[in-house]
């Protein structure tokens, strides 16, 4: 399937499709996770959340993905926004097939299998797994359960895709590889992609935007615009404009964990 770069608008111009306002979550025994957590996502975006461990970043996630509610404040959409959700290990059943992991999600709406065929077809295609529909997950390696858990993830074409950590289990290869091909699946789906990550260098190659989260209680300590055109590829990884944006994230990330940069 050939990529169409579209041109994207300017991230001022594209219409908001949710917001966290003064959001807090506090957990049982004083733990408070997030404290007046504010962040706009636009259609389209590729944001990273970017911070030290236990900042709240997989909080925020899940608040946003309706899996906890928060303390506090409020999450408020513009319209029905269908989600799609990556977590940090595949999740897969391991008694189903490839295909029929990937069917969970309309399997949950009702949907009957041969409804829906092509469309796990074609997600399976995006992500390069059609010759492996019938396998199961113990036959694959990382990187393709990855791709299963994200093809779940797509098969609905949600609007927004949340993702935590997906590849920070793989070998540098993989990881690379998979960047560059998640670029590729969001621009055919046309969705907009939260993503956390620890990786200063992940981010920067990933998104349009980094929000730098400081530590607990988590909160928006800086907004980073990485205005590289989309689609990037080694050319950019190796650039200096990669590197100067690089040093701009790790020092935000410092600041973040209170050290010097």
């Amino acid at each position: 399937m050939v990529v169409t770069w579209r041109r994207p608008k300017p991230i001022g111009e594209r219409p908001v499709l949710m917001r966290m306002e003064a959001v807090d979550k506090a957990f049982r025994g004083g733990i408070v996770a997030l404290r007046e957590m504010d962040l706009s996502v636009h259609e389209g975006d590729f944001i990273s959340l970017l911070g030290p461990s236990g900042c709240g970043k997989s909080t925020a996630l899940r608040l946003i993905a309706g899996l906890m509610r928060p303390t506090r404040g409020a999450i408020r959409w513009q319209g029905a926004a269908e989600i799609g959700v990556v977590f940090q290990e595949p999740t897969l059943m391991p008694w189903a097939t490839v295909e029929e992991n990937v069917f969970l999600p309309f399997r949950l709406k009702g949907r009957r299998f041969v409804e829906v065929a092509e469309d796990i077809a074609l997600a399976l295609r995006l992500v390069g797994l059609e010759r492996f529909a019938r396998a199961y997950p113990r036959e694959l390696s990382g990187g393709m359960r990855m791709r299963v858990s994200i093809a779940r993830a797509m098969v609905t074409r949600p609007k927004l895709i949340l993702m935590d950590e997906p590849f920070a289990a793989l070998d540098e290869i993989t990881r690379h590889k998979l960047n560059a091909d998640l670029l590729e699946w969001k621009e055919k789906i046309d969705a907009t992609v939260i993503f956390v990550t620890h990786s200063v260098f992940e981010s920067v190659f990933l998104s349009d935007r980094i929000v730098v989260m400081a530590a607990r209680p988590g909160r928006v300590l800086r907004e980073l615009a990485v205005d590289a055109p989309y689609p990037r590829g080694e050319a950019f990884r190796t650039s200096a404009d990669y590197a100067a944006l690089c040093r701009g994230a790790s020092a935000a990330l410092h600041e973040a964990m209170g050290e010097p940069a």
